[in-house]
């Protein structure tokens, strides 16, 4: 028996109905809603608990972050945004017009978080015009994560939808 398609019998190259596709999406999700705008939103909870020290840490941490996107957007921001559409509409052809699943599936993770990643670059500006601290703050980066979560959700339904279908297509045609 040769090893190289005991390996690929094993481990299931085919995306959708790949265990670690779902493990990588769930983490994939779990961290971005945990981490927002690169702030670890336990430091928001603590923050609204303990205040004192610890919101002066979310205030700073924030600032560095709200600082650290707006100058990536300034500085090279149009490079990024045009480097990006050339990725989506990249994978959206090899995935829908030539049918390749692996990049059907990256799309279904990338896509969602392009719209998670210009959400943060607007919920920063908003920070930065409004000077937010302490209950506004806690207030954004609330909201922001409550929005990247429901983007999240229904990611994750549409993904699971899309990967039944292909499972069932491709077992219906497999066999």
């Amino acid at each position: 028996m040769d090893w190289y398609s005991s390996i690929f019998e094993l481990i299931d190259m085919r995306s959708f109905s790949n265990l670690w596709f779902w493990i990588a999406l769930a983490v994939f999700w779990s961290s971005a809603s945990h981490w927002v705008i690169g702030v670890p939103f336990d430091m928001v909870l603590r923050a609204r608990r303990v205040g004192g020290q610890a919101e002066h840490d979310l205030e700073t941490i924030t600032r560095v972050n709200v600082n650290r996107l707006l100058y990536i957007a300034r500085v090279s921001g149009i490079w990024l945004l045009g480097f990006s559409c050339f990725m989506l509409s990249g994978l959206a052809v090899l995935g829908f017009w030539y049918h390749v699943e692996f990049a059907q599936a990256l799309l279904f993770l990338v896509f969602p978080m392009s719209l998670v990643g210009a959400m943060s670059l607007a919920t920063a500006r908003r920070i930065e015009q409004e000077a937010a601290t302490g209950e506004l703050l806690r207030k954004r980066l609330a909201r922001h994560r409550f929005f990247t979560q429901v983007i999240g959700m229904i990611s994750i339904f549409f993904t699971a939808l899309w990967g039944m279908y292909q499972n069932l297509t491709i077992g219906v045609l497999g066999s």
